[in-house]
């Protein structure tokens, strides 16, 4: 999407929602840089306050997903704005388990997206896409599994804007991120984007945040059970993911 058009797309939205959104009436570039002088906490207030219901957080219930995820609780608010967890159904056992114990504990408001095809089904259609080596496969999977069903909780839910917990050390990608900006014609907000390892690990500790199971077996990022590993002395991070392929499941990446 091209700045011009972004730009116009925030009045759009501003329009549709028929709610004061003064802060909507700057760029979308203008309000990212107001936003990175905010606290995290203070970002996600001020999405909040902008777009209300139409406002929520996204979460894979992975390693550092705690973080966010405590923020959003906090939030000053009648109500919890809700949180969409996609699930993949090839998640590991460990990251229900958490996702469970994370839900309970902070009352989560959650929505669960999955994809309309079941794995067995999709497996019989189109094979273990993961395990083929070929990009195409792997973006395929991303597609059917995680963008879709995002993209259709999105439209029923009638959101405007996300919250995500990616941040700018986690792949190339990401370093180039701004705080806010626009992903499949929806705003989307990253508060934790200049976070550290350490940031995210004395936050946990400060606020007595349990740990995804995997962290202690040597895991810096996880998402489904096949694609996902613990760190080596040749493999860190994000390198971990996806057999090297990618460093990204789609989700972050404007083409749908």
């Amino acid at each position: 999407m091209k700045k011009e058009s972004k730009d116009n797309y925030i009045n759009d939205l501003k329009n549709a929602a028929q709610v004061p959104q003064p802060a909507l009436i700057k760029s979308i570039h203008e309000t990212s840089k107001e936003l990175e002088k905010l606290s995290a906490e203070d970002q996600l207030q001020w999405a909040f306050e902008q777009f209300d219901e139409r406002f929520v957080c996204t979460t894979s219930f992975g390693i550092q997903s705690a973080v966010l995820l405590h923020m959003t609780v906090k939030l000053k608010s009648n109500q919890k704005p809700k949180v969409i967890w996609i699930d993949t159904g090839y998640l590991p056992k460990e990251t229900y388990t958490y996702a469970e114990e994370l839900t309970k504990l902070l009352e989560l408001n959650l929505v669960v997206a999955q994809s309309p095809l079941s794995p067995a089904r999709m497996e019989a259609l189109y094979g273990r896409l993961w395990e083929t080596g070929v990009q195409k496969d792997l973006e395929k999977y991303h597609q059917i599994r995680k963008v879709e069903p995002l993209e259709k909780a999105f439209s029923d839910l009638n959101i405007h804007c996300w919250a995500s917990g990616v941040r700018k050390g986690q792949t190339k990608n990401r370093e180039s991120m701004s705080n806010f900006d626009c992903i499949r014609e929806r705003f989307t907000l990253r508060p934790l984007l200049n976070w550290t390892k350490k940031d995210i690990f004395y936050y946990m500790v400060k606020n007595k945040l349990p740990q995804h199971p995997l962290f202690e077996q040597g895991y810096s990022t996880v998402g489904d059970w096949h694609s996902s590993g613990p760190e080596n002395t040749n493999t860190k991070g994000r390198s971990t993911r996806f057999g090297g392929l990618s460093e990204e499941c789609g989700i972050h990446l404007n083409s749908k």
